[in-house]
């Protein structure tokens, strides 16, 4: 027998049990990542000859769901650890659909999400403006400053790619209908918070074109050279020349009055030349040690100083000349900044702001390295930060961390105060969550017109529900679950002919297969399998 005679038995479409990544699983698509419940049919879209499948009443999330995510109407920080296939991805995913949702049915109270999860572009980037060579830990320096630029260019980006069509990385924000004109009329310093966040963190930018566009979408005044001082550099040497040919060719001034004559024009050009240098090289020299400071600091903002100076040299002078600009590593910049993005989102009808930190072991510079994870993640372990007013930061972090957590000092559990932060030290499923977990995916996968089946009904008569409960409680963590059951489904198929009609799995199938599998999850722990 193969799996497809076995699939079209029990009326099944697709294998429930094949998806090991939440990005990529179409079934947990369908299941609950924004559901609106109801339960029933989930249509296809009324196209002729496609099956109408079965919905779930109710989302099929972790236990520590509503936890975890708070009140969205106030952000809340939370930090949760899990192991690798426990779910994190998942939880990550649902908490960008709930968001939608809750954007939808609350249009004046929305949640602006800052999804923190592709961190190769930001590390890479890191690296380099650290100047760390070789194999060494590039990290240890990091700090609080880093992240929060980051977290500030991907919600900067995500605003300016909705208002400017163009870039879709970072993914452009859902600002309503014409968010360019709805722009246009914020309060003056709004506006001008935009433009200054814009030519600060705008990855996107690299010359300073978009800076100049949005000033002009925002009819904000220019920065560079005022009208006088065009008129000075292009007619400023005409009163030196003519007051020279006025006193020495048709005066005829001599002596005296002549020599002061040309003391009075050779004035009149010095100042023209001093205008020029200023203009020229002065401020363009200025101009240039500002951006170079400010790219010296945003070692987290992947951006070129090409990028920097032409966006800084369109802001208004009085902007470089104060403590607007992250110049230092103080962090009361960038919770001015942090402020700054909040008034802008808020603007637009965003009265919280959800950052989500996912796969931090994931990127090229990391590969999974404790170490350099710790090394990463400890810096935005700060009470001031993780409370900050409005804002709700959701850290999704490795189990690995959390060995590393408990190793720290009292001091840095006082900094951090991780009794306020919501904190799950491990995100855990038992076999009666994996197994309702794994009945809701069955039935997602078969027709809604098809009769209703549970997991139990795939096995044979002596086995009961607490037996695949148990075998489930082996497995931990979903991904491992939908592997066992996999493996379940593949055994009982090669060990049956088609002609037998035995589609259920036998009780020796599954007390094989879960002693095997237990194994591999516990060699999986000891680092001693790759999966």
């Amino acid at each position: 027998m193969n799996l497809s005679q076995f699939f079209e038995h029990w009326s099944i479409v697709e294998n429930p049990f094949r998806g090991e990544e939440a990005r990529n699983d179409s079934i947990f698509a369908r299941m609950g990542v924004n559901p609106r419940g109801g339960g029933g049919d989930a249509s296809s879209g009324g196209e002729p000859g496609r099956v109408v499948m079965t919905r779930p009443s109710s989302p099929s999330v972790h236990s520590d769901f509503d936890k975890i995510i708070g009140e969205l109407a106030q952000p809340s920080t939370s930090i949760v650890f899990g192991e690798k296939g426990s779910g994190k991805t998942a939880i990550r995913l649902q908490i960008a659909g709930r968001i939608a949702r809750h954007n939808e049915d609350f249009p004046d109270r929305r949640v602006f999400l800052v999804p923190y999860d592709d961190l190769n572009a930001y590390l890479d980037h890191y690296k380099q403006r650290s100047g760390v060579k070789g194999e060494k830990n590039p990290f240890t320096t990091m700090r609080l400053v880093d992240h929060m630029d980051a977290m500030i260019s991907i919600g900067v980006g995500r605003v300016l790619n909705a208002i400017m069509p163009g870039p879709v990385n970072p993914v452009p924000a859902s600002l309503g209908e014409s968010p360019e004109k709805r722009a246009r009329r914020f309060p003056a310093a709004v506006r001008r918070d935009l433009l200054v966040l814009q030519a600060v963190y705008d990855s996107n930018d690299p010359s300073g074109i978009r800076t100049a566009r949005l000033r002009q979408l925002l009819k904000l005044p220019g920065g560079g050279m005022g009208p006088l001082v065009k008129m000075g550099l292009w007619t400023g040497w005409i009163p030196a020349v003519a007051l020279f040919f006025w006193g020495t060719l048709f005066s005829g001034f001599e002596g005296a009055l002549g020599t002061a004559v040309d003391i009075a024009s050779m004035v009149l050009l010095l100042l023209w030349m001093t205008l020029l240098v200023k203009v020229f090289v002065v401020d363009r020299m200025m101009i240039g040690r500002v951006a170079t400071k400010v790219a010296r600091q945003l070692r987290m903002v992947p951006r070129a100083n090409a990028g920097y100076l032409g966006s800084l040299r369109r802001l208004n002078r009085t902007t470089l000349s104060t403590d607007i600009l992250p110049m230092t590593d103080s962090d009361e910049q960038r919770y001015a900044m942090f402020a700054r993005l909040q008034r802008v989102i808020g603007a637009f009808g965003f009265t919280g702001m959800l950052v989500v930190i996912d796969r931090v072991d994931e990127p090229t510079l990391v590969n999974g390295d404790t170490e350099r994870m710790r090394s990463i993640i400890w810096p935005m372990l700060n009470n001031k930060f993780l409370q900050l007013e409005g804002v709700g930061i959701k850290m999704l972090l490795p189990i690995e961390l959390r060995h590393a957590l408990f190793k720290e000092s009292s001091s840095f559990f006082q900094e951090a105060r991780l009794d306020k932060q919501n904190m799950i030290e491990r995100l855990s499923w038992t076999g009666a969550m994996l197994y309702d977990l794994c009945s809701t995916r069955l039935s997602v996968c078969r027709p809604a017109s098809a009769e209703r089946i549970s997991l139990i009904d795939l096995f044979a008569e002596d086995v009961t529900r607490a037996d695949v409960v148990e075998a489930l409680n082996y497995m931990q963590q979903p991904r491992d679950a939908f592997k066992f059951l996999y493996r379940c489904l593949n055994e009982h198929c090669a060990s049956v002919t088609a002609d037998e009609n035995n589609w259920r799995i036998a009780k020796h199938t599954l007390e094989q297969v879960r002693r095997e599998e237990a194994e591999r999850v516990m060699q999986l722990q000891r680092g001693i399998r790759p999966a």
